[in-house]
């Protein structure tokens, strides 16, 4: 298995994307610290793992607080003896932010995806390399969207978002890569199996002035395979970079568009 004796914490656990990195860490026979901020989806993911045969245990944990962020993990490591990966899964709170144009909207509603996506991966991600050099081992991982790459209307802050995530994993790799702890991501398409993905997409057709399905079907027409990737194809890939057999890959994002941006 790829993760056997790995201890992995995620954050944002209870959303789509956290669920299925999760569900396919625990395969892989990775240990589980699961975190939410609200307990309740983390904790019947919890016990979904644990009834399949894995270990995993479940936090209340908000990630733009910086103590709670700590002190789970002094607990995390205080049970397990370290940590090997931390995968931020954190979502974005507020999809209404996009379908607005730039002009129209609020400077709060555009700084908000930076001032609560982006500071909840500096913090997880700081406190964990902290840790991990100290070891000399490990991985920090998140995943972001093809908006950090391409202009699309409409996105709000999100855009800006995602780029500056990508940068902070650059950044990140290049100071912590020579202590042994990796860092990098995955960029990803939409994926339509996921519960955000069809609200923003509803909220971009309507803006469009077309259907929620037209809109899906546009964006997996500008994909090389005519269609949009899964959330267990990302969290497949995820796992991979999360293994040790891909020690090779650091301080870059690996590109999930199906060939709709090159890289």
């Amino acid at each position: 298995m790829l993760l056997q004796n790995k201890t992995a914490v995620i954050y944002g656990a209870g959303g789509a994307i956290g669920h299925a990195v999760a569900r396919t860490f625990a395969r892989e026979g990775a240990r589980l610290f699961l975190t939410g901020r609200t307990l309740s989806k983390a904790e019947v993911l919890a016990k979904e793992i644990v009834a399949d045969g894995g270990v995993a245990e479940a936090a209340q944990v908000n990630a733009l607080d910086e103590n709670a962020v700590a002190e789970h993990l002094d607990t995390v490591i205080e049970k397990a003896g370290g940590v090997d990966i931390s995968f931020n899964a954190v979502g974005l709170r507020n999809t209404t932010l996009q379908g607005v144009p730039l002009v129209d909207l609020d400077v709060e509603e555009f700084m908000r995806p930076v001032n609560e996506h982006v500071r909840a991966n500096f913090l997880t991600a700081r406190l964990a390399g902290r840790h991990m050099v100290a070891n000399g081992a490990g991985v920090i991982m998140t995943v972001t969207s093809l908006p950090s790459r391409i202009a699309n209307p409409l996105m709000g802050g999100v855009a800006l978002a995602m780029a500056a995530e990508e940068a902070l994993i650059r950044d990140l790799s290049v100071e912590l890569a020579p202590y042994g702890v990796r860092v990098a991501g995955v960029r990803t398409q939409a994926m339509p199996d996921s519960g955000t993905i069809e609200e923003v997409f509803g909220i971009h057709a309507k803006a469009h002035g077309i259907t929620r399905e037209q809109f899906q079907a546009m964006v997996a027409e500008r994909t090389h395979r005519k269609r949009l990737p899964s959330l267990q194809e990302m969290a497949e890939v995820v796992t991979f970079i999360a293994s040790d057999r891909a020690a090779g890959i650091a301080g870059t994002m690996a590109n999930m568009s199906l060939g709709a941006i090159p890289d």
